[in-house]
């Protein structure tokens, strides 16, 4: 019979592509490993794994199999948390995934809130970019993700919480008043200056500003260095709304509001939607709306 701790060798071994770094990530020794997976390719009776020094691949039925141990592993970790929290809302671990472009200005005010309203709650934070929070969620190794949305995964739920405009941020010395509204054929494409490749946020700027799909130069992986970069008089950038009271701490930066209709992002949780724990997740969904949800759109956070 095929066990749990077969599967999570092989998804670990999937994870790591190397049986020495799958075994260590399992706690176990490297022999117990294989040993583990060779008997589970005999209870199949097929080759899931393509063994070769220094490297490790997987045959294309050894893919599949992946996959789906993967969603057999994350229905377990859902029966765990039902059995585990019942009826007691925002207990236990709590695995929360959030974007870079979101975690600066949500987690401070938020934390110490849930700990605060959630005694018996214990938040493990994991902060990446969306295809990474998404597979994570996916995999069972998050329960629960704040992120900019939509999210195209058939297998997750979604649920809004707050629309965030876009501003953008300009040097002080820009001529325009802050009367102006401004529209993407007024950006200058060489001269916008967006987080690097992989960011979800980046992808909203440039879906607003086409023109300026092929000709940006200049990338970051904060908003905080995207920021000083303005402010010394190197470009131009899109700036979420949430973030101004965190990032508009320098006054060689002014921030320009759109014409309509204005770009902006709609920001939202995911989970499974095999998880038990959903009353939870409307019950964070709840919190994060009523702290930070006026804010994101609250006019007195822009300067002038």
């Amino acid at each position: 019979m095929i066990s749990l701790r077969q599967l999570r060798y092989l998804a670990a071994l999937a994870e790591h592509r190397h049986f020495s770094k799958a075994a260590q990530a399992c706690a176990v020794s490297q022999p117990a490993l294989s040993m583990q997976v060779r008997d589970l390719e005999r209870h199949l009776g097929i080759d899931l794994v393509e063994r070769r020094p220094g490297d490790v691949s997987f045959t294309e039925v050894g893919a599949e199999v992946v996959r789906r141990a993967e969603q057999v592993l994350a229905a377990t970790r859902d029966l765990e948390d039902f059995a585990r929290h019942g009826a007691r809302p925002l207990t236990g671990r709590l695995r929360l995934g959030v974007i870079p472009s979101l975690a600066p200005y949500v987690l401070p005010p938020l934390l110490p809130q849930l700990q605060r309203l959630y005694p018996g709650l214990r938040v493990q934070l994991r902060e990446t970019q969306t295809k990474g929070l998404l597979d994570e969620l996916g995999g069972g190794d998050l329960d629960v993700a704040l992120l900019a949305l939509p999210v195209d995964r058939p297998e997750l739920e979604t649920q809004a919480l707050f629309d965030d405009p876009f501003l953008l941020a300009v040097p002080a010395s820009d001529p325009r008043p802050l009367k102006h509204r401004v529209r993407a054929e007024d950006i200058e494409a060489e001269r916008l200056i967006l987080l690097e490749e992989g960011h979800c946020l980046r992808d909203q700027a440039l879906a607003f500003c086409t023109s300026a799909r092929r000709d940006v130069a200049l990338g970051a992986t904060s908003l905080t260095t995207v920021m000083q970069m303005v402010a010394n008089g190197y470009g131009v950038t899109l700036l979420p709304r949430i973030a101004v009271d965190v990032e508009l701490r320098d006054e060689r930066v002014k921030l320009l509001r759109f014409a309509e209709p204005a770009p902006g992002r709609s920001v939202g949780l995911a989970w499974r939607r095999t998880s038990p724990r959903k009353a939870d997740f409307a019950a964070l969904g709840q919190l994060i709306t009523e702290m930070l949800g006026a804010a994101a759109v609250r006019p007195q956070a822009i300067r002038g």
